[in-house]
């Protein structure tokens, strides 16, 4: 089982995303197919007068503030646009596609945090009203129906809080949990830089492997902006039973390929 996460910033060749995926279904492999948006989702909110803003944690970690406007354009851009697409491209590959959100059966679920902690100019403060979560429950039930069928997943937030909310949750730690939920045995991270780099932005930098209890060390000292979150997704599933995760770049040709021999970072 293979789970293949691609983000959605800048740079990303989705077209060689998915010839790969055509060629890892043709050759029997079972998989499921997570995708973001956020670079479109940027440009959609600005576009609308609801610009993006950021926050970041007290631990360090940058997050999307996620109001209800922001829901709701997350769900015209990711669930939308995104994510028919990328399904419109599987198709014309020969690739028996189906776009679902987290929300859809509940394939995500989790708490929504009622609140969230911030650092701003130097001082913690609280933010309320925020509609983002963790995904804790897989629906796998409908995952393995689906795969069973002969359907590829292609999967994005929103999640579905307990309560039936729509919640925003990270991409990269969804996968990570859909991986451990599905007993796979790698996880693939893709992105528009080579993987963790030592001293970046110098792609020459690339760290190629890392073990699993240098995770922490590494995010600390060497990860840039939304890297640190896709170290933290990379943990949660190794500890949760995925044998490997390799964090690549999604940005020239046969980049799912090019990871699963090993290009990128490695960790496991």
């Amino acid at each position: 089982m293979l789970v293949v996460k691609v983000g959605g910033s800048e740079g990303i060749d989705y077209a060689a995303v998915c010839d790969d995926v055509q060629s890892l279904v043709e050759s029997g492999q079972r998989m499921v197919l997570v995708h973001g948006g956020s670079h479109l989702t940027n440009e959609v909110a600005t576009a609308l007068g609801h610009p993006p803003r950021f926050i970041t944690s007290p631990s360090g970690y940058t997050s999307r503030l996620t109001d209800k406007r922001t829901i709701e354009i997350f769900e015209m851009v990711y669930c939308g646009q995104m994510n028919k697409s990328l399904v419109e491209m599987l198709q014309a590959r020969g690739v028996n596609a189906i776009g679902l959100s987290g929300m859809d059966g509940r394939l995500w679920e989790g708490p929504r945090k009622k609140a969230v902690r911030a650092i701003e100019n130097g001082r913690k403060r609280v933010i309320r009203d925020n509609y983002t979560g963790k995904v804790e429950n897989v629906n796998t039930q409908l995952l393995n129906t689906l795969l069973d069928s002969g359907y590829l997943p292609v999967l994005t937030p929103p999640a579905i809080s307990f309560d039936g909310e729509a919640i925003n949750v990270d991409g990269d730690r969804a996968s990570g949990a859909t991986a451990v939920a599905m007993q796979a045995d790698t996880l693939i991270i893709l992105s528009n830089v080579p993987g963790v780099l030592k001293n970046f932005p110098d792609e020459a930098s690339l760290i190629q492997n890392i073990a699993v209890n240098d995770i922490d060390e590494v995010a600390e000292q060497h990860a840039e902006g939304r890297m640190k979150i896709k170290l933290l997704g990379a943990k949660e599933a190794l500890q949760g039973g995925v044998q490997r995760v390799i964090l690549g770049d999604a940005r020239g040709g046969s980049p799912i390929m090019h990871a699963v021999n090993g290009q990128g970072t490695v960790i496991e």
